[in-house]
């Protein structure tokens, strides 16, 4: 029910959405219309609590609601205490980022949780507390101010699968009291853990295997889908909703301007199935979707969906009934790590043409590393068809990124091996997987150089998607593997730690040395993000289109936009090769500034070409 005394602008908001909130949460929620009007109410608190110059950004971006869409987006993924120990000291360095280009600025979990057992902040204790180690909220928000007002966005990572065994409601569960065990997946024997198991995958075999642990405190079993310090909340539950909706706008009001809702394909459980992208997910990511555009508006929702395209879509709801804002690219990422390991780029081709067959509303967020591993999850049908078998190809992988095949310089790690699938993971940061790091312990020359070309083209591809580009912390300057986790014990078991590692800042301080590693990978970030907010071929409306260059090593991108054609080439082998695309034109490459005639061009080993 709307209150007639709550203000304007927020009963007009939520009288657009309100029959469909209602109808939603009473199908979901058993018709506890108490509950329903509580959330309601706890809506408009949050939009009271709201403050003014957050209220403006959330007005202009009502008029302009593809705000995000603009191609002069450039994200950057860091971890707060590796970048520079701390918020203030993130503050302190926003300069730096601008000069990278980067407005765009996702901050990994902050919030408060319990060292040893936090899953790299993923455990959270408390959601409105940053961990004391990087600041406060008010460091938060001070953060946020400043980045508003130099034109960038702050994401953040929202837990909402589970929180720590230490959080507030898990100590309370644990002590018996049953309103807070029914936040939770609570069973008095393992008769029903045992029959979800049948159907339930695991997500660390190794590590972490099962779905479930015993909690001794309350002589009960409980569901732990992670790992056995991070409990599942019960989402059956309106409570748990209502209060960790309640914590996503607290975070916002905070000035985060991006919520990146982790893990949410999780989010509901059924006993009998996978327990994975079921119905109710997005019931609940829509309720979510509706309580941003009421409370704030110019607040954007983030999916982590790190599945395949078919699993991945969905979350973007419908045009008329939107759920998340932007999903990740991650099949486009692992294809693309497939295409560097093999030189064939048939795969990449076949995954770029479903993307680019989607509607032109879909965001996506295109990486080539970030703080987790690469999980090997190709399209295996495809491949089948060039004799590829699934296990062997998987170990041709992780052995190449480890060096271990001829011919091969990558420098990784695995993660999470599980030799019953015979799968495992690849960890390692972008230069030192494309031979930088072999290079310069070896102090070959011609390996370093090629090790830079193999890293300034995967980064003129990236940029040359649709969608918004990421960076991972350190790849601007071409950082290499950090090999001291192995040194600490809370760190050692968890390979991804190695692509981890602490910002260099004296490496960074050699980034206008055009002689330097530093300075070459810089300059081509900095250079193509110039060349991508110029042209209108890079806008988020273009059409894309796979071009045929007859050849398996060489990837061809078309754009057009508004009068503007635009054509990238990407050559993925370490040899010089020649394309016969059959086109008579003269185009000229951004890149080199070279002119290239089409009809017949040469691409020397790990080139790249972005010709208008």
């Amino acid at each position: 029910m709307i209150n007639t005394k709550w203000k304007a602008e927020f009963r007009k908001r939520l009288e657009k959405f309100y029959d469909e909130l209602k109808w939603l949460y009473m199908e979901l929620y058993n018709s506890d219309e108490a509950a329903f009007n509580y959330f309601c109410g706890m809506l408009y608190e949050y939009y009271k609590e709201r403050k003014e110059p957050l209220k403006a950004i959330d007005r202009k971006r009502e008029k302009n609601p593809e705000w995000y869409k603009d191609r002069n987006i450039l994200g950057t993924l860091m971890y707060t205490e590796c970048f520079s120990d701390n918020l203030k000291g993130v503050k302190k360095h926003l300069d730096y980022l601008e000069e990278c280009g980067i407005n765009y600025l996702h901050l990994m979990p902050l919030l408060k949780s319990p060292e040893g057992r936090s899953d790299g902040g993923y455990a959270v204790s408390d959601f409105r507390e940053v961990d004391p180690k990087l600041g406060t909220m008010k460091d938060l928000s001070d953060l946020a101010d400043c980045c508003h007002d130099k034109n960038m966005c702050i994401c953040l990572d929202f837990v909402m699968n589970h929180t720590s065994e230490d959080h507030e409601w898990a100590m309370r569960a644990r002590h018996g009291e049953k309103e807070y065990q029914d936040r939770y997946f609570f069973y008095d024997n393992w008769d029903i853990p045992n029959e979800y198991e049948k159907y339930v995958p695991e997500v660390f075999p190794q590590t972490a295997p099962g779905n479930f642990s015993w909690c001794n405190e309350a002589g009960k079993v409980v569901m732990t889908t992670f790992n056995p310090y991070q409990w599942d909340l019960n989402y059956h539950n309106p409570v748990v909703f209502n209060d960790m909706t309640a914590n996503m706008l607290y975070l916002c009001n905070r000035g985060v301007d991006v919520i990146r809702l982790d893990a949410v394909p999780y989010i509901w459980k059924v006993l009998g199935t996978n327990c994975r992208n079921l119905p109710q997910v997005h019931t609940l990511v829509r309720m979510m979707r509706i309580a941003c555009e009421v409370v704030c508006p110019g607040c954007l929702l983030l999916g982590e969906v790190v599945m395949e395209p078919k699993e991945v879509v969905p979350y973007f709801g419908t045009v008329e009934k939107p759920e998340c804002h932007m999903l990740y690219n991650v099949t486009t990422m692992a294809s693309t790590w497939h295409t560097v390991a093999t030189g064939d780029v048939r795969l990449l081709e076949h995954q770029l043409g479903t993307v680019f067959a989607l509607p032109r509303e879909y965001t996506f967020l295109n990486y080539l590393r970030c703080h987790d591993d690469i999980g090997w999850g190709l399209d295996y049908n495809y491949l089948k068809q060039f004799g590829v078998e699934e296990a062997s190809h998987k170990k041709y992988l992780n052995d190449y990124f480890r060096g271990y095949i001829y011919g091969s310089e990558g420098r990784g790690e695995t993660y999470n091996d599980d030799p019953k699938l015979k799968d495992a993971r690849m960890c390692g940061t972008t230069a030192s997987l494309c031979g930088i790091e072999a290079a310069e312990y070896e102090r070959n020359n011609y390996k370093l150089d090629r090790g830079i070309a193999l890293v300034q083209m995967l980064h003129e591809f990236l940029f040359t998607l649709s969608g918004i580009p990421v960076l991972y912390s350190g790849d601007e300057i071409g950082q290499l593997n950090d090999y001291t986790y192995h040194e600490d014990p809370l760190k050692n078991s968890d390979s991804r730690y190695i692509h981890r590692g602490r910002f260099k800042w004296d490496e960074a301080a050699l980034r206008k040395d055009g002689k330097t590693r530093q300075g070459r990978i810089f300059k081509t970030i900095v250079n193509t993000k110039e060349i991508r907010d110029k042209h209108k071929a890079f806008d988020a409306n273009a059409d894309m289109w796979i071009i045929n260059t007859n050849n398996d090593h060489v990837l061809g991108i078309g754009r057009y936009y508004d009068g503007e054609k635009m054509i990238a080439l990407f050559n993925f082998s370490g040899e010089s090769t020649t394309i016969y695309p059959g086109e008579k034109a003269v185009y000229r490459d951004m890149v080199s500034g070279k002119q290239v005639i089409f009809d017949s061009v040469i691409l020397e080993p790990f080139e790249g070409m972005l010709l208008i």
